[in-house]
């Protein structure tokens, strides 16, 4: 069983809130637009992390992590990447590979709107996080907590950190 905290957006923010909930999880996974890598410095320097980079970020951050993440947790197949799209208007340049051989769990950001779909076609779980950082339109930083075991991705949570001003 794996607790995992998603993320996405920061922007550059990373304060004591979220890192109380990285402090909870297992691992952490961030969906890219990462900003100023002290985002991930500091959650790496207290939980494992799988992290893509997004459109925002340098190429440092690019060298870091790569653009797809695609992986085993527990027995879920999951990808992610940032700029994904969602069930129905996935974005052009992966939908032939989500097409092909679609995993169970697809994660993305960059909308900064908080969605958890079902896709029936491609029968996988499509999950945004929202955006937790304070750069972007959002009225409300938001992140996803859920719990895989074996094949399972159950107790889905969604976290709003705090309406923006």
């Amino acid at each position: 069983m794996k607790k995992i905290l998603l993320l996405s957006d920061t922007h550059s923010h990373i304060d004591d809130t979220i890192l109380k909930y990285v402090a909870l999880a297992d691992e952490v996974w961030h969906a890219g637009d990462i900003g100023d890598l002290a985002v991930t410095d500091a959650i790496q320097k207290l939980k494992p992390l799988r992290c893509v980079y997004g459109n925002i970020d340098d190429a440092t951050a690019r060298l870091e992590f790569p653009l797809h993440n695609r992986f085993m947790c527990e027995g879920v197949d999951v990808w992610i990447t940032h700029i994904g799209g969602y069930p129905g208007k996935y974005n052009p340049n992966i939908k032939a590979e989500l097409e092909a051989n679609p995993p169970k769990l697809f994660i993305c950001g960059h909308s900064h709107i908080l969605k958890v779909i079902f896709d029936k076609k491609h029968n996988l779980l499509h999950m945004n996080p929202g955006a937790a950082g304070k750069s972007g339109f959002h009225q409300v930083r938001t992140m996803l907590r859920f719990v895989i075991e074996g094949d399972k991705i159950k107790d889905l949570e969604i976290i709003e950190i705090e309406k923006r001003v």
